[in-house]
């Protein structure tokens, strides 16, 4: 019994001191999250870029992320694109080139979301979904209400342009 106790007690005090090394990552210094708040913060706003999607006589801003595939995107433009239908929720374009892509599955998707499918699928959500495909995310429609009704239900032309 005795031999079992001082067993206990050493697994124990191992365990402890794991599970202190485990929390540690979960809980990191103060310091550690200073760098990259103050990064954030000091983030040139021309990170983000202004763009004007014009639908008809309605137009909508929009902003894309700082990524080698927006940059690409917005290099384009002024684009005029007849825009397809799909699933009732969604407009597409395949552009004639290829942009970076960095996939990924966002699960959630919100009305408004620009979206590239592939590496030359330009898609514009009007309806929020849950979605398993792969896409990589270029940027979203600041305010998107309105944006259901002005595209349609049918194929729609859409001219995209800098702010």
């Amino acid at each position: 019994m005795h031999h079992f106790l001082a067993t206990l007690t050493i697994l124990l005090a191992i365990t402890g001191c794991g599970g202190a090394d485990t929390a540690a990552p979960e809980a990191p210094p103060t310091g550690a999250t200073e760098p990259a708040e103050t990064q954030a913060a000091n983030e040139p706003e021309s990170a983000l870029t202004a763009i004007t999607l014009t639908i008809g006589s309605q137009s909508f801003a929009a902003t894309l992320i700082d990524t080698d595939a927006a940059q690409a995107l917005t290099e384009q433009f002024p684009l005029t694109l007849p825009m397809s239908e799909m699933n009732g929720n969604e407009k597409y374009f395949y552009l004639d080139g290829s942009l970076p892509t960095d996939p990924e599955t966002p699960g959630q998707i919100a009305a408004g979301d620009i979206l590239l499918y592939g590496d030359d699928c330009l898609v514009l959500f009007y309806e929020s979904l849950q979605s398993t495909y792969q896409y990589t995310r270029l940027g979203s429609v600041d305010d998107p209400a309105g944006l259901a009704e002005a595209l349609g239900a049918g194929d729609a032309t859409v001219v995209w342009a800098l702010a």
